[in-house]
């Protein structure tokens, strides 16, 4: 039986406060208990994006967020679509991502019985988010939604969410209800005690050290941070979240610190007398890996210190960050190069660039990242996944810009590649985005290859072909000197590319991967590109790191 609608009703309203907001995209799955607002989006100038799986809409929002600073909205039904979710949210929150998802329910009649598909989803969802609401009357609506964005998208940003009832979501609202408006939330400026205690620490330290974190980029401080370090003589290192916080070959760049074995950047913090933590969340890298002696450390950032008995910073500078860093710029000094972080900083440099003519097969992934560099431009994107290949990634992927090589590591999702990659090409139409991934992780959401192809969007992945849970085999490896239960088979990665109208590439021989590349990124079309790698190179590295460590 047709339903007749003559007066605006409650979906309508939400519909209009995500508008309100600048929603362009609703990536989802559409249900039963959300019909209401499907019918709603039908009138509207939001795009929803049918995905395959929720978890897969998730990530296309939760890579959204990270890319704009905007809340990207993702939306399931009630029980089974909301609880597939909940992986892509967590993620989102942890890796500080703004993020807004909404989901249907049973009526508020049947919320105190036992009822087909009903969980608590609020109570499921208030440990992964800031926020969490379930709408019992129609005139809230404005206030939740604009709630739910405002805590998703300040600092620091994450998830929120919305249940909606499905009764609820057809009741008629008064004409009179409209949207909350929009607004911004700007950092306030750091205290001139806190500036000036800065400087002074800075201008006197022996060694200090500047560590970028990933608020570094939310608050588009890296052409500042870069001012900084080069006035002030100050080696930088980021973590995986902050990669293009300075240019790679900016001479005070000492590339990325994070992966699970000590590395040059740890020599660097070893000899440290002051750490300079600049955006730093602790939820990247945790203190009580970097914080390796009795440095002092300052803390630069819009929003106060976590507590953590490894991380106690002597001065806070809370505020805005380009400006936090400008003002301590013009009351410190500093004469004396860095000598022992610009040694060790050629040396890294000398390693990376010796595999970049390694012709040997299978590719190995420093190569394979090397030949990945060359092809992509400096503000083109790559989304890696997460496994032994983001290891990879992070030390031997370099950026020139901010934003332009997107890494979990808050949550650390396997998963997130592809469909972050979709959500990347309808953000950045105009770049090169690569997805880089282990077959794992392809294998975990392939599925929205079919919403890639479907949208047009025509992005690469490269898979790096193990046949293994690879980071697992090397942990296993490293600390009882075997493994187990890592191992298993791959689909045919061509066919498989060619079953949902992509294209597929093998790699037979390395001198193929880069005109391969160079190809594929000419295609209409999601291309795939199956690379087998050598990840001897896994074990290799960490005996290298291990004599690393004694020699240095």
């Amino acid at each position: 039986m047709t339903e007749t609608k003559t007066t605006k009703n409650t979906a309508d309203l939400l519909v209009e406060c995500l508008e309100e907001e600048g929603v362009h995209y609703i990536f989802g799955i559409p249900g039963e208990e959300n019909l209401a607002i499907m019918d709603a989006l039908e009138k509207s100038k939001i795009e929803f994006i049918t995905v395959r799986h929720e978890q897969g809409a998730a990530f296309m929002a939760d890579v959204y967020g990270r890319l704009t600073g905007k809340a990207g909205v993702c939306m399931a039904t009630l029980g089974p679509g909301a609880t597939n979710l909940i992986t892509g949210v967590a993620d989102a929150d942890c890796d500080g991502a703004p993020l807004v998802a909404i989901s249907g329910q049973v009526g508020t009649d049947k919320m105190h019985i036992t009822a087909h598909q009903y969980l608590d989803l609020r109570a499921m969802f208030e440990p992964i988010t800031r926020r969490a609401y379930t709408v019992v009357r129609p005139d809230t609506m404005p206030e939740i939604t604009r709630l739910a964005f405002k805590y998703a998208e300040r600092e620091k940003p994450g998830a929120t969410f919305i249940d909606l009832p499905v009764n609820i979501s057809k009741m008629p609202v008064e004409a009179t209800e409209k949207p909350l408006e929009a607004k911004d939330i700007l950092p306030e400026s750091a205290l001139e005690s806190q500036i000036e205690a800065a400087a002074t620490m800075i201008s006197y330290a022996k060694n200090p050290v500047i560590l970028a974190g990933s608020s570094v980029i939310r608050s588009h401080s890296a052409e500042m941070l870069t001012k900084f370090a080069e006035k002030l003589k100050l080696p930088v290192i980021n973590t995986m979240m902050s990669k293009g916080a300075i240019p790679f070959d900016n001479p005070y760049s000492m590339w990325t610190v994070g992966i699970p074995m000590d590395d040059y950047q740890t020599k660097v913090l070893e000899r440290a007398s002051l750490v300079i933590a600049v955006g730093y969340d602790i939820i990247e890298y945790a203190p009580a890996k970097w914080h390796l002696g009795n440095a002092d450390v300052i803390h630069i950032d819009s929003m106060p210190a976590d507590i953590n008995k490894n991380y106690q910073p002597q001065v806070e500078v809370v505020g805005a960050i380009p400006d936090s860093l400008e003002r301590i710029m013009a009351k410190a000094a500093r004469l004396q190069e860095p000598k022992f972080a610009l040694d060790i900083r050629k040396r890294m440099v000398e390693e990376h660039e010796s595999y970049a003519n390694d012709m040997s097969y299978p590719v190995k992934p420093q190569k394979a990242l090397i030949d990945c560099r060359r092809v992509m431009g400096e503000n083109d994107i790559v989304i890696s996944d997460v496994g032994a290949n983001k290891v990879w990634v992070a030390r031997h992927y370099n950026c020139y810009k901010p934003n332009t090589c997107i890494i979990s590591n808050g949550f650390a999702t396997m998963g997130i590649a592809v469909p972050g990659a979709i959500a990347a090409k309808l953000v950045n139409p105009e770049k090169k985005i690569l997805a880089i991934t282990g077959d794992a992780g392809f294998m975990m959401n392939c599925q929205e290859f079919e919403t890639a192809y479907r949208l047009g969007t025509n992005f690469v992945t490269l898979i790096f072909d193990d046949k293994s849970y690879g980071l697992i085999k090397w942990k296993q490896d490293m600390q009882y000197g075997h493994h187990s239960y890592v191992d298993f088979t791959n689909p045919d990665f061509v066919k498989f590319a060619e079953s949902v109208g992509a294209i597929g590439y093998r790699i037979e021989k390395t001198e193929d991967l880069l005109p391969t590349l160079t190809k594929a990124f000419k295609a209409d079309k999601p291309v795939i590109i199956d690379c087998p790698v050598d990840y001897r190179e896994n074990m290799k590295l960490t005996a290298h790191l291990e004599a690393l460590m004694q020699e240095i």
